[in-house]
């Protein structure tokens, strides 16, 4: 997972890795330290020495096939068995939405983003009963749902993350939320709101087809069941709203001999704790006694579950192609003194969200107190990533914005690797750990368990210098000519990129529009969009972004803004025409335009190219695109200005009240 808080994904910057390089090294000794000139010259040419060990880092890593390498377990028959629901109960089986019904807001995911717009809905004026929410999981939750390994916390402390803190007036047990906390909170909002009994759950979407006639989708959908075949059912929406989520299909490596493998093995999104023993709120995995255990990856996910399988395994082996960035953590829980001071005004969660994006973007001013106060806060660099304030608008000032940008990281990162010198003892597999790319090219990571890991005497990095496994045999897994004999195997290999494919694509289902118009066609063909949430020839249908939309650190801040942007839409366009049905759209124009406010932002993401390979820019091959279609992935990027930037703009045209760029027409 990607510290179970996702962030949209921009495109890689339209600036070539070679150009991007040149950029770096072409800046003056003062652009990148402004201290004295022998000191700021040594400084830089420091700075110059260790941007060329990223690219020689990132030149292992680098390989023709990119996203290929890995297995969509989504689109896998062969191996569908690795994303099977651990997880299902009574409950998943009840069929709420009958064949033939007409619901007026299908929503599809009740993860977070679900959640949150089914809420915003309601507190627009629309009534509970008449909003569905059908999910693929057996439950509420998302990727809360699924993911339940040992030592699951959320990167972002839970005072951000959780959503309507205020409103269902809920004290977090610690700073970052565990797993099964978060799973327990989300199902108690959706009860608050009275979304759990109309859900319906183990449901696919197919196809949705755009009914010209009667102004509504028709939307064909699957109902799993435990016996007999899915249950095929027909409805129409008069709106319909895809919140599927970003972390939503787990991936395998690609690697021969994964079907030859006679051990037990899984993937951490799908964790088996028949095989492991323990439970998620008590990860004691006594079945790992005495096991030799092997876990394929080392990000997000890695971390946090390694020390717990540390602790319990006879042996472990932790595969590693490319090492995470691993800051403190700082654990602690939430006490009543902690609590006043967080909750002590209404209004606080999205202020404390709003500080939080400001100096993950660089938007602070000297005078601003960082109210969250950890080192996640304090990477103020991930804006290469997310974007911020004063973005370079032409191509001459980019050389400057990219050399600031690691100039911003470089300290920050020094640290980091010398924090690994100071933890691990072994000088060579304390070498394997450090990283070597920017903050931005990954998702940072924080624990203050894993890297001791490598001291105890049952823990053994097998580093693979960024090839990855060679292959698996019956008893264990290759690297190079070493073979490492396993009884069980951990997947901890992620998810397919957000940034791949349409909406539709990514849902797993066909979209089809007005005229017969395919969203996926849509996509390949030009990427355009109305503030990330609504596209042409697509009526009544919303989108949360990625695409076109704003990012941070905090996807659920994402959601809060979208949700409400969207609920401001739909209830606007209502207000127009009282008691009648609506089909709202955006114009070709309106799109076009704001597809160009995209892409003139887009600069904020040159510090992208070069980034070391990763599901933030394809596998890297996006650095070896022509620059045709550069400039057109360019069009699938994120508002450049920050968060704060994004939101401001969208309640700006909400209190306008016009409705500009979007055309509302009565059903008649």
């Amino acid at each position: 997972m990607v510290g179970q808080a996702s962030t949209a994904i921009p495109p890689n910057s339209p600036v070539p890795v070679g150009e991007q390089k040149a950029q770096v090294n072409a800046a003056t000794p003062d652009q990148v330290n402004g201290a004295h000139p022998h000191l700021a010259r040594a400084a830089a040419q420091a700075a110059m020495k260790i941007q060329q060990k990223y690219d020689e880092e990132r030149q292992k890593r680098t390989r023709p096939d990119g996203d290929a390498q890995y297995v969509d377990l989504a689109l896998s028959e062969q191996f569908k068995h690795y994303r099977e629901d651990p997880w299902l109960n009574e409950r998943s089986e009840t069929v709420t939405i009958r064949n033939g019904e007409h619901v007026k807001y299908l929503i599809l995911g009740a993860g977070c983003g679900g959640l949150l717009f089914a809420i915003k809905l309601i507190k627009a004026g629309i009534t509970a009963s008449e909003i569905r929410m059908v999910d693929a999981a057996g439950g509420v939750g998302g990727t809360w749902y699924y993911n339940r390994y040992p030592g699951l916390m959320c990167d972002i402390e839970s005072y951000c993350y959780l959503p309507l803190l205020e409103e269902m007036e809920y004290i977090p047990k610690h700073k970052y939320a565990y797993g099964y906390e978060i799973r327990e909170y989300l199902n108690a909002v959706a009860d608050r709101y009275g979304l759990s009994d109309t859900a319906m759950f183990r449901t696919n979407i197919n196809a949705l087809v755009w009914d010209e006639p009667s102004c509504q989708w028709k939307v064909n959908m699957a109902k799993e069941r435990n016996s007999g075949p899915p249950l095929e059912i027909e409805v129409t929406a008069q709106f319909v709203i895809a919140a599927s989520g970003l972390l939503l299909h787990p991936k395998l490596p690609a690697v021969s001999g994964i079907e030859n493998f006679k051990g037990a093995s899984f993937h951490t999104s799908r964790w088996n704790y028949s095989i492991t023993g323990g439970s998620e709120d008590d990860p004691a995995l006594d079945g790992l006694s005495g096991k030799r255990v092997g876990i394929i990856g080392t990000g997000a996910t890695a971390i946090q579950a390694i020390p717990h399988l540390a602790k319990h395994a006879g042996h472990l082996v932790i595969f590693q192609r490319t090492p995470s960035s691993v800051d403190t953590r700082g654990q602690r829980p939430t006490d009543k003194d902690t609590w006043t001071s967080v909750a002590s005004h209404p209004g606080w969660w999205k202020e404390r969200n709003l500080n939080l994006a400001a100096h993950l973007s660089g938007a602070t001013r000297p005078a601003d107190i960082n109210l969250v106060n950890d080192q996640w806060s304090r990477c103020r660099s991930y804006r290469g990533l997310v974007g911020g304030p004063d973005p370079p608008y032409s191509v001459e000032e980019i050389p400057a914005f990219v050399a600031s940008l690691h100039a911003l990281d470089m300290p920050r990162a020094e640290r980091l690797r010398q924090r690994v010198d100071e933890i691990v003892e072994d000088k060579k597999t304390a070498q394997a750990l450090k990283h070597w790319y920017s903050s931005w090219c990954k998702r940072p990571t924080f624990h203050d368990d894993y890297l001791p890991c490598f001291n105890l005497p049952n823990v053994e990095l097998a580093n693979t210098d960024g090839k990855g496994v060679d292959r698996l045999t019956a008893t264990g897994a290759v690297v190079g000519d070493k073979e490492y004999p396993l009884d069980i195997l951990i997947f901890s290999t992620g998810f397919r990129a957000p940034g791949i494919g349409s909406p539709a694509f990514r849902a797993g289902m066909k979209i089809t529009g007005k005229n017969g118009k395919d969203m996926d066609a849509k996509w390949q063909e030009a990427v355009a969009t109305l503030h990330g949430s609504m596209t042409h020839d697509f009526p009544n249908f919303f989108m949360p972004g990625p695409f076109q939309a704003g990012a941070t650190g905090n996807q659920n801040f994402t959601h809060d803004i979208m949700s409400n942007h969207v609920a401001q839409i739909i209830a606007q366009a209502q207000a127009k025409y009282p008691g009648q049905r609506v089909v709202i759209e955006p114009t070709v124009e309106a799109e076009e335009m704001w597809t160009g406010e995209i892409l003139k932002r887009s600069t904020s993401f040159a510090g992208m190219a070069g980034c070391t390979p990763g599901y933030l820019n394809g596998e890297g091959i996006m650095d070896a695109m022509p620059m045709e279609v550069k400039m057109k992935a360019a069009r699938m990027g994120i508002w450049g200005e920050g968060i704060e930037s994004f939101m401001n703009t969208l309640e700006a045209w909400e209190k306008d009240g016009k409705l500009q760029g979007l055309e509302v027409k009565p059903v008649k």
